[in-house]
């Protein structure tokens, strides 16, 4: 009984600090020796591709002026820029608010009915005459250059896709220190696996595909971003991701906002995971260890953390170590900081490590709930 229990505490810990240590140091090492930097040229004005930005909308009046505004504003020739708002479903001043702009030749793709953010995606994608089809949603701010910087990887053929960086815009507290610490951490893995030849994945609100590379959606899928990156690794092109083309957004209001909507996110994983070797490029096994690795495993470590806890209580109730002590001591301190975090008594770089981490992991594990629930989450 005990080295089953030991077996359990090696095995899960050993899962967590590979998913969050081993692999992206083993990336690193990869990327040092067999990385190649891939830089790309900014693309004069009359060799730009059309494109055509699609902005997710829904119950977006706070934000979607202001959004339209940076968008017009951006450094790319007017008449090689199409912009559609795809807003089905809003039940606020959304649409109206749009309908401002269409002089400025912003185009309102609406139907009362909500249907999702894929169906909308879907069918402004049909209204699409860019070459290439750019994403983002309506609370991010692009960055002027982010366009050129995203079309600019296009020259290489075997780039199907191409990622921008999700900045985030520094907030008071722990909560905006920890987002924007993931998203440097998230960035980095991105940069090492480009290096290595394709990331696996895109933000949704900052990546560009060829027009005549996209299908459609599934309506049912929650992670479009993911999905479209995962089918196009499988049909042998690759993702790239460039740190130039920068997008901005403001951290998450509270911490719950931000539970909610990684909980979303990881129902969505779990969704694609389900799907099998659909999404898993065979003729490309070294590329199935980076999204096993980046994207399956990470969505499981609660399940580690929780057998971590458990065997490690249970090895102390049969036999005190000191190994064991020290480890449950560190486990109850790292939980116990992240209690503190949450409730605002504790704050700064003590804190927000900690309770980012327990966060995101509460989330995951609300997310497998809800899959396996079957609750619907593919509607904004």
């Amino acid at each position: 009984m005990e080295r089953l229990l030991q077996a359990l505490l090696w095995g899960s810990v050993g899962f967590v600090l590979y998913v969050y240590l081993g692999y992206p140091l083993l990336l690193a090492l990869l990327a040092s020796v067999w990385g190649k930097k891939r830089p790309f040229a900014p693309t004069p004005n009359a060799q730009l591709p059309t494109v055509t930005l699609i902005i997710a909308a829904y119950n977006e009046e706070a934000v979607i002026a202001t959004k339209l505004y940076n968008t017009l504003a951006l450094d790319y020739p007017a008449d090689k820029l199409q912009i559609i708002v795809a807003a089905d479903g809003s039940s606020d001043a959304t649409t109206r608010i749009v309908q401002q702009f269409a002089r400025q030749g912003v185009v309102l793709s609406f139907m009362p009915l909500r249907q999702g953010k894929v169906t909308a995606i879907n069918r402004a994608v049909a209204q699409a005459t860019g070459t290439v089809l750019a994403f983002s949603d309506a609370n991010n701010l692009y960055a002027p250059d982010t366009l050129r910087q995203l079309v600019a990887p296009f020259v290489n053929s075997a780039i199907g896709m191409v990622s921008g960086a999700k900045l985030i815009m520094r907030g008071d507290g722990a909560l905006g220190d920890s987002e924007g610490l993931y998203w440097r951490y998230e960035s980095q893995i991105k940069s090492w696996q480009t290096r290595l030849g394709t990331t696996t994945g895109a933000p949704g609100e900052v990546m560009a595909i060829r027009r005549d590379l996209f299908e459609l959606v599934p309506p049912t899928i929650i992670n479009d971003d993911l999905y479209l990156a995962l089918r196009l690794i499988k049909r042998g092109f690759n993702v790239h991701y460039t740190p130039l083309a920068r997008s901005y957004e403001r951290v998450s209001l509270t911490a719950r906002d931000e539970i909610l909507r990684r909980t979303r996110m990881v129902s969505g994983h779990f969704q694609l995971m389900s799907l099998g070797w659909q999404l898993l490029p065979l003729r490309r096994p070294h590329i199935i260890w980076h999204i096993v690795s980046h994207k399956y495993a990470r969505p499981l470590v609660p399940l580690a953390m929780i057998t971590a806890f458990m065997s490690n209580l249970a090895l102390l109730l049969v036999n005190i170590e000191l190994f064991c002590l020290v480890l449950f001591a560190a486990q109850l301190g790292v939980y116990g900081l992240a209690w503190l975090g949450n409730r605002g008594w504790i704050n700064g770089r003590l804190a927000y490590l900690p309770t980012f981490l327990v966060n995101s992991n509460c989330a995951a594990l609300r997310g497998l709930c809800q899959f396996l629930c079957g609750q619907p989450t593919h509607q904004w």
